[in-house]
């Protein structure tokens, strides 16, 4: 019991030692601090002070030779110059909707024959698909044989009685017009007087079949899709591109894409669209590139990888992005004066190319900062603002005019080895 009593006694004796008032010692400080300061040193103290914005302050920092080079500190200076830079994203090949046509029948009917039976064949612009039997068809050319009749009966000057017969015979044409027979069809049926059993229904586009719904016998109604047909000399690629980079992609700006079919191949295309929505999950935007494809070696559906070339400048200022300190709310640079003081500068960062970054605001060309070693020389600013730097590092104004003091000058007497 005894011993336990003088341990307590040796306890309350070093508290009260460490709680003395020499200089540089906790108490004498803990006496000279108002309520308020000692408050926030025992709140958080370590932390260093902070700013407005809950930022850790900073102040100038000034190095010995031998100090940076201990650090690796490395120096860089702010120029002018070009930034060149690519965009890499990953789109598909699509069919161009504008070059997309359907076949529909405008009228009920059977399939008598199919001429085109398979998808993926290559047809031409008015080249017959299928016959299309109709009752509905065969009636309106009868129709279209007995205006033309009456039409041919009536003389030019019985008036009003003419007039009529033309307005029947026109009516006539027109119907079958509109369920998609042809000019030549109709002048032949005319000329013939032949009444046709079926309706051929031609291909609208030249391209290729790349949909087939529709089987010989199978009855067909008005506005069933029969056929899709796409033209594909010119295709066209979609890929996203993230948000901050949108700005670099323009319509008719130039990109160039390869695919895993023909490895090495760069084919060239430009951009015809940019859609007019972000993505809010992905924070993306789709950017569509037109390609030429006049060998039909693009298909519908293939992963291209699409690239865009993008330079910025001449003239703008640039500094190694490992000259800039990242903070998460704000960007620094540690810019060195005359004096070889390091003073940190907030800075608005641009565009990024490589290992080069834009500065758009915070420094002037001909600058010296820190290129390397920038984030000890940070932690060394952050030390400054808590009394808390490291031995031999001098910060602010005192920096200039009070350098470190090295070892191998000091006094014999007071070197302690």
């Amino acid at each position: 019991m005894r011993r336990y009593v003088l341990y307590g006694i040796a306890a309350a004796l070093l508290a009260g030692g460490c709680g003395g008032k020499a200089d540089g010692e906790p108490g004498a400080v803990a006496m000279d601090m108002t309520p308020e300061e000692h408050a926030r040193m025992t709140a958080g103290g370590s932390q260093g002070a902070t700013d407005t914005t809950g930022q850790a302050m900073r102040q100038a920092v000034h190095l010995t030779a031998q100090q940076e080079r201990a650090l690796g500190v490395v120096y860089s200076t702010v120029t002018r110059g070009t930034l060149t830079r690519t965009i890499r994203t990953v789109g598909q090949i699509i069919s161009p909707e504008p070059m997309i046509a359907d076949v529909t029948p405008k009228i009920e009917g059977f399939v008598e024959q199919l001429f085109v039976n398979f998808t993926g064949d290559a047809v031409r612009q008015g080249q017959p698909l299928l016959a299309l039997y109709s009752p509905m068809m065969v009636a309106a050319q009868q129709e279209l044989l007995t205006a033309k009749r009456l039409a041919t009966q009536i003389d030019s000057a019985a008036g009003e009685a003419w007039r009529n017969a033309q307005a029947t015979l026109s009516s006539a044409r027109r119907r079958l017009a509109y369920w998609d027979i042809t000019p030549e069809q109709i002048e032949r049926i005319e000329q013939t007087g032949e009444i046709t059993k079926t309706l051929t229904l031609v291909a609208p586009v030249t391209g290729i079949v790349l949909e087939k719904q529709v089987l010989q016998g199978q009855q067909v109604m008005p506005g069933m899709r029969l056929y899709r047909i796409a033209d594909l000399s010119s295709v066209w690629a979609e890929g996203d591109v993230f948000e901050q980079d949108l700005q670099f992609v323009r319509l008719g700006s130039q990109a160039h894409m390869e695919v895993a079919a023909y490895p090495g191949e760069h084919l060239m295309g430009r951009v015809s669209f940019v859609y007019p929505t972000v993505n809010p999950d992905s924070r993306t935007n789709r950017v569509r590139v037109s390609v030429p494809n006049p060998t039909l070696k693009l298909k519908p559906g293939m992963y291209a990888t699409i690239y865009f070339d993008v330079t910025i400048g001449p003239g703008v200022l640039v500094v190694p992005m490992e000259a800039v300190v990242v903070t998460g709310e704000r960007n620094l640079v540690f810019v060195r004066g005359n004096d070889g003081v390091l003073t940190p500068r907030e800075v608005v960062l641009g565009a990024r190319a490589g290992n080069t970054v834009q500065i758009l605001n915070g420094l002037t060309e001909g600058e010296t900062v820190v290129a390397a070693a920038n984030f000890l020389v940070d932690a060394e600013s952050r030390l400054g603002t808590t009394g808390g730097a490291m031995p031999g590092m001098q910060h602010g104004a005192d920096s200039a005019r009070a350098p470190a003091v090295r070892r191998d000058t000091m006094p014999a007497g007071h070197r302690h080895d």
